[in-house]
């Protein structure tokens, strides 16, 4: 019996150990607000249980065995038009397959764009982003990760956050005191968001992010296709020709100018697929273009 139970203790805490949510800061959350902590869960019987009015951001966990691990990173923002965040179906789903790969991965909940919650919320997801990429540095070695394999996926508006993070990382919008690196080392996005602009880009996820009258220069700004040049991390994109919620001009126009700009880049776009790939293709199907590319870049053996 005494056998029995350590053995499950040490289940328990190894258990733990691989899948650990920790806060994403330290302290006081930069650019809050002092408002209630309000945020709520609801399952969804199409995708999965989603995450709504979140404030407070946090970092969960999920280490490979270490018999496998290959010490590359992925962190994981989900989509849901930065106004709520599908953290099941595009967060811990697909972290638990990077671990059987021997990846590290991370499912950042972000910080969804609110006035009641954040001083400046056009700037709030992308701190988090950062702040995620900084902290999977800092704590490299600890979670045996070679700090210059850290990449990020995003799916929709998390493709259009990640896609933020790897062109606007000169920028730090976060305290920085060591200058760590901000910039992602690749990038995996999914049916992403990336311009804001009237012709193609997503005007809820614009909407939720920069308020109902953005400036011409916040359209600009954050339309990441005019934000990309030859430093822009390697990036892999698919997205279906049939999305009718983001236009595949939005990876086409981010594969234009990666390409322009001397950029390592894959890009696949299926002939039939709704958004979100919620029936086809299949997750092991467009999943596994993902790590083909990242074979294909050394990520992955």
């Amino acid at each position: 019996m005494l056998y029995r139970l350590a053995l499950l203790f040490i289940l328990i805490c190894n258990c733990c150990f691989a899948q650990q949510e920790i806060p994403l800061y330290t302290g006081k959350i930069p650019n809050s607000t002092d408002a209630a902590n309000e945020e709520n869960r609801k399952a969804n019987e199409l995708v999965d249980s989603l995450a709504f009015n979140v404030s407070v951001p946090t970092l969960t966990v999920f280490l490979p065995p270490k018999d496998k691990a290959n010490g590359t990173a992925v962190i994981i923002c989900p989509g849901g038009g930065y106004h709520v965040l599908l953290t099941k179906r595009e967060g811990t789903d697909v972290a638990r397959t990077f671990n059987k790969l021997g990846v590290t991965a991370f499912v950042l909940k972000y910080r969804l764009p609110s006035d009641k919650t954040m001083k400046d919320r056009s700037i709030g997801p992308l701190q988090d982003a950062q702040r995620a990429i900084q902290l999977v540095r800092q704590k490299a070695v600890e979670w045996n990760i070679d700090p210059q394999k850290i990449g990020i996926m995003g799916f929709s508006a998390g493709g259009h956050l990640a896609s933020t993070a790897g062109t606007h990382y000169r920028d730090a919008l976060i305290e920085n005191t060591k200058s760590m690196s901000l910039r992602p080392d690749f990038m995996l996005l999914i049916n992403p968001v990336i311009s804001f602009t009237d012709s193609i880009g997503h005007t809820g996820s614009r909407k939720n992010l920069l308020g109902d009258a953005p400036t011409q220069k916040q359209i600009n700004l954050y339309s990441n296709e005019l934000q990309v040049d030859k430093n822009t991390p390697p990036s892999f994109l698919v997205h279906s020709n049939a999305d009718s919620v983001v236009p595949v001009a939005n990876s086409l126009s981010f594969y234009a100018a990666l390409q322009h700009n001397g950029v390592t880049t894959g890009l696949h776009i299926y002939a039939k697929g709704e958004h979100g790939f919620l029936t086809t293709p299949s997750f092991d199907e467009w999943f596994g273009r993902c790590i083909y590319w990242m074979k294909e870049m050394g990520l992955i053996l």
